[in-house]
């Protein structure tokens, strides 16, 4: 059997749905019913929105309490400075290491 048969009622279907229900509860009861279901329904948004208020409130104290100290530098060292004449492209750089100290011989 073929499951995309039984796709959303056609007009005529809701119009048969509709008389099975007068029949079922009388035109007396109809209004009452549509009224306690839009009630039912408003009960529900006001308690997702409720729900998803509260959802954002518990994210935005989790966010609060994990987020890290600001950074400060540690007290012993300088900070990076570039070099202030960068050599032009194409030629090597030179390195600034001090001249290596002579051992001294013991006489």
């Amino acid at each position: 059997m073929n499951m995309l048969a039984f796709g959303a009622p056609g007009p005529s279907e809701w119009v048969l749905i509709l008389i099975i229900v007068l029949v079922l509860f009388g035109a007396k009861k109809l209004p009452e019913l549509a009224r306690s279901l839009g009630q039912s329904m408003n009960e529900f948004r006001k308690a997702r929105e409720d729900f998803d208020k509260e959802l954002h409130a518990a994210g935005n104290e989790v966010k609060t309490a994990v987020q890290p100290p600001p950074y400060q530098p540690a007290p012993n060292q300088q900070p990076y400075q570039p070099p202030q004449n960068p050599p032009p492209p194409g030629q090597p750089v030179a390195q600034q290491n001090p001249p290596p100290q002579q051992p001294t011989q013991p006489s």
